[in-house]
């Protein structure tokens, strides 16, 4: 689905995403006796690490004081990623849900807002060296070989803005859903990267121009990727369990400005 946008009307008042001073209330998509899954916004850490030196708050012990118990992480978002975030309430079901991750029976499903029209569905086959961090992968052999990534892609939708930047006459967007199939570091990212449709908001991966732009334009300024859901067996139930986040008032805004009809 293509639209062409006509309003070339430039806001000027931009906001981060910061966590506030104030303690985040973060809401709860998912409780039972042996999970507890909420939705993470953008800009906040899941867990402390060396990074975090000037950071108060996290997610980890956010949900850990808001149900009164320890919770046990599962797997990690980026930092500047929203959505959908899985603890488990004990080290037995952390344990076999750990392994569940490792056998790839859980499907992620994401949503981006990449850069240009990305029109085909497929998936992106492309083996990524593993990023390592300065601090806290110093004693980590950099010699690796690349390990495999495979991420499925479907595009859902594009749109133009007849506005001029850099060589191009007009800014272009589309909207990706991404399923990967492998948990690589920065996988999503890396990979439409690969395909010249990075994130946009992306500061590591993306493009210089249009995230500029895009701040300027749309009022606010991150990377624009959710996790936008998690399904699995419950390994207790054996029911079949899926966990949904819902786009924020920045994400609808962006569909609003693009005209695209998207469900929540």
């Amino acid at each position: 689905m293509t639209n062409e946008i006509m309003n070339t009307d430039i806001e000027e008042t931009t906001t981060d995403i910061i966590i506030p001073d104030e303690k985040p209330f973060l809401k709860i998509l998912y409780q039972d006796e042996y999970f507890v899954a909420v939705d993470k916004p953008a800009g906040l850490f899941v867990h402390r690490s060396y990074m975090d030196k000037d950071e108060i708050y996290f997610a980890l012990q956010l949900v850990r004081d808001q149900i009164g118990q320890y919770v046990y992480p599962l797997h990690r978002i980026d930092r500047p990623t929203s959505g959908v975030l899985l603890f488990a309430l004990s080290k037995d079901v952390a344990r076999v849900m750990g392994q569940a991750f490792t056998d790839r029976t859980i499907q992620k499903t994401y949503y981006a807002l990449t850069r240009g029209h990305l029109v085909s569905n497929g998936i992106i086959d492309y083996a990524l060296k593993e990023k390592l961090d300065k601090l806290g992968d110093k004693d980590v052999s950099t010699n690796k070989e690349p390990q495999q990534a495979q991420t499925v892609y479907q595009s859902l939708h594009t749109a133009s803005l007849p506005i001029a930047l850099g060589k191009f006459p007009s800014v272009r967007y589309s909207l990706i859903k991404l399923m990967p199939q492998t948990g690589r570091r920065h996988q999503i990212r890396r990979h439409l990267a690969h395909l010249r449709h990075p994130i946009i908001g992306d500061i590591n991966y993306g493009d210089n121009k249009q995230n500029p732009f895009f701040t300027t334009h749309f009022g606010f300024k991150r990377l624009m990727l959710i996790a936008k859901s998690l399904a699995f067996i419950h390994p207790i139930s054996k029911k079949d369990v899926l966990i949904e986040a819902s786009f924020d008032h920045q994400w609808q805004s962006v569909f609003e400005k693009l005209s695209w009809q998207v469900e929540s």
